[in-house]
């Protein structure tokens, strides 16, 4: 299962890449982030099933199966690169400021801003073409909400 995971994000650009694999490929990266601490709380797993709920219109049930498909594949990937291809391939520029919107909301959902974390966020903005003013905005606003 993971290694044809893989093998698709590996063809993704040529072949494009299914519905299915962008949500993995997001929910690997949301688990990334939140074990980039090497704390990875509660708070973080129920925020990344929140997220999933409301970005992918499923269940609690269905959020947490994906949260724990995407902890498996994150688990065993080599860097936040093919996570992030996947889901520019994949996402609208105009629409990837929700995908960090949706990283912040992990990064803050235990209340501790992190420099691991942190780091991480901004290198999947920049390799989503976001730059770090849009990403601080995006903190903002999931700040205040």
């Amino acid at each position: 299962m993971i290694a044809g995971f893989f093998k698709r994000l590996s063809a993704g650009a040529e072949q494009g890449l299914s519905v299915d694999d962008e949500r993995l490929a997001l929910t690997a990266l949301l688990v990334r982030i939140a074990r980039a601490d090497e704390h990875y709380s509660g708070e973080e797993m129920d925020q990344i099933d929140k997220v999933l709920a409301r970005r992918y219109a499923l269940s609690p049930f269905e959020a947490a199966a994906l949260r724990r498909e995407g902890e498996a594949v994150e688990a065993d990937a080599p860097d936040t690169v093919r996570f992030t291809r996947a889901i520019k391939d994949a996402v609208p520029h105009d629409e990837r400021t929700r995908v960090i919107e949706a990283l912040w909301r992990v990064v803050l959902a235990d209340g501790v801003r992190d420099a691991e974390e942190d780091a991480v966020v901004r290198l999947a903005a920049n390799l989503l073409g976001i730059n770090d003013r849009d990403s601080a905005l995006a903190r903002q606003r999931v700040s205040a909400a």
